[in-house]
């Protein structure tokens, strides 16, 4: 037992010895390579320098940046701002050179809206240096990137100075990122901001951003029946430039829409015919872009012969208002200890309650408005107390990052309300909330409803083959129900020759029935006969 023990304890120190040996050539080698390069000293951490201020006396002088959002979204917060005086430049949507530079230039592990925002943003100060021929110290003084920031649990807190990071090791060192939702927090005088988010600029920029939503829920319901190819393209462009006309000189929004309504409802379409109805949610930016960010997966869905129902950008700033009601509400419900306030605690609870419901009254009356005037019909904005209420069983509303529960609501709400053949989820790859919820949470869903044709997806840049394959498997599935749906229709209303109906109506870009099942074509058929 002796002799055994004591080969054991010489085992173990021969293996000591050797892994010292190992350490002790390592910093050797280390040693000599850092001689070799020139990196005797070791390097500094780096540290988000203090954000040099925009201000008042600079803004004649300064130009905007900003991307993130669809074309349309851009294209009129642009209108917006430049009416009020401001110098404001919406960049290109992000394409796969955006995420190279980003990669290039980016630490490791960070996620596919960085990469493609910071790159864009990159590849666009590059043209004007390269390109056309400013100089550095030009563009760094002249041009601010004006960006959202947030908290955990995923990196989108550190955003901003993972783009100020890549921006110094670019070549463009003091180049100022601005965070609208913290704006303010750096300024030395409150008085003299360059970018003031006053209420007017606040009313406006919401106004477009609603506006822009209701144009893209309008091109979706129709470039899919379209009977030229292009169509549709060539009148949302056109009524881009009224909108943007009208906002940029102050004018009526609702006149334009009306105007817009009618460029529409010159496009020909052919609503009889059966398409797979598929929603697109996940995270925020993955799911909004239109380029590469997410493998232009709405147009993708369409040239599969698919209608795609997208989120509306208002659905998550009213859930971002949700989020402080119901927040302010629980804690109104807890003890206070020696008359102190808890955290975050307003000192007006009701007024932050009373003001809050009114955002949320305001947003939803000034979107049925804008969606009347330019033929959006039978469509409504989520109700953020009913998504909370099936959501909150399978994932807490307390548990934010990302979209929080509204994910599994939709889903949810989809399937049992039948609203849709197909969900599709996109994530950037390794997006902690989004890929926790879809492909951990989900999964309990779709076994509670195993009828949900879910198909999770994660984006990286690349890959977009694999991702076309995974969505066209379960694209099967969702014309399958749409064929089978469209036939079922055909036999309750007892037709048996649907060319015959289309006419009237039918020949109306802007007409779009109720919503019966999950088809635009079989919930034709069901409206004209009555059914």
């Amino acid at each position: 037992m002796r002799n055994s023990t004591t080969v054991k304890l010489n085992g173990c120190a021969a293996a000591t010895r050797a892994v010292a040996e190992i350490e002790a050539d390592l910093r050797v080698f280390e040693a000599e390579e850092r001689r070799r390069l020139g990196l005797e000293e070791a390097p500094e951490p780096w540290r988000d320098p203090d954000i040099i201020p925009f201000t008042e006396d600079q803004r004649a002088t300064t130009t905007l940046l900003f991307g993130g959002l669809t074309r349309m979204h851009e294209v009129l917060l642009e209108a917006s701002f430049q009416r009020f005086g401001y110098k404001i430049k919406a960049l290109d949507c992000p394409d796969k050179a955006s995420m190279q530079w980003g990669k290039e230039f980016g630490n490791r592990g960070q996620c596919n809206p960085t990469y493609f925002t910071v790159g864009n943003l990159l590849k666009y100060l590059m043209h004007l240096r390269d390109v056309e021929g400013m100089a550095t110290a030009d563009i760094v003084n002249g041009y601010v990137f004006v960006t959202s920031g947030g908290c955990g649990p995923c990196r989108f807190g550190s955003y901003v100075t993972e783009y100020r990071k890549v921006l110094n090791d670019a070549g463009f060192n003091g180049f100022r990122i601005l965070d609208a939702r913290k704006f303010g927090e750096h300024k030395r005088d409150p008085n003299a901001a360059g970018l003031k988010l006053s209420l007017a600029i606040t009313v406006a920029g919401y106004k477009s951003i609603i506006a822009a939503d209701v144009m893209n829920a309008m091109a979706c319901r129709i470039r899919p029946y379209e009977v030229v190819p292009g169509a549709t393209d060539a009148a949302i462009g056109e009524c881009g430039n009224i909108l943007r006309d009208a906002f940029k000189k102050g004018g009526s929004v609702l006149r334009a829409l009306l105007c817009c309504r009618k460029l529409l409802d010159r496009v020909e379409v052919r609503r009889l015919t059966p398409k797979p109805k598929v929603a697109i949610i996940g995270e925020f930016w993955a799911m909004t872009t239109e380029g590469d960010g997410n493998y232009q997966l709405q147009r993708f869905l369409e040239s599969e012969g698919a209608e795609c129902a997208i989120q509306p950008v208002t659905s998550y700033l009213l859930y971002e208002v949700w989020e402080v009601i119901h927040d302010t509400s629980e804690r109104m419900m807890l003890r206070r200890r020696d008359g102190r306030k808890h955290g975050k605690e307003s000192n007006s609870p009701l007024l932050t309650l009373a003001a809050c419901r009114l955002i949320d009254f305001v947003s939803r009356k000034t979107f049925a408005a804008f969606a009347r005037a330019v033929g959006l019909r039978h469509y409504r904005l989520p109700d953020m107390n009913r998504l909370a209420f099936i959501a909150r069983e399978i994932y807490p509303n307390e548990l934010r990052g990302g979209e929080g529960h509204m994910e599994v609501g939709k889903v949810i709400e989809a399937v049992s309300e039948n609203k849709v053949h197909m969900v599709i989820s996109v994530k950037p790859f390794g997006c902690m909330p989004s890929s926790g919820v879809s492909d951990g949470v989900q999964s309990l869903v779709t076994a509670k409803y195993p009828e949900a044709n879910f198909c999770p997806i994660e984006t990286s840049g690349d890959g977009a083959v694999g991702v076309y394959s995974r969505i066209q498997m379960a694209l099967f599935k969702a014309r399958a129900r749409a064929a089978e749906e469209y036939e079922k229709a055909l036999a309750d209303n007892g037709i048996e020759d649907p060319d015959r109906l289309r006419q009237g109506k039918l020949n109306s870009a802007i007409y779009y029935p109720r919503h019966k099942v999950a088809g635009t074509a079989a919930n034709a058929l069901y409206e004209l006969g009555g059914k």
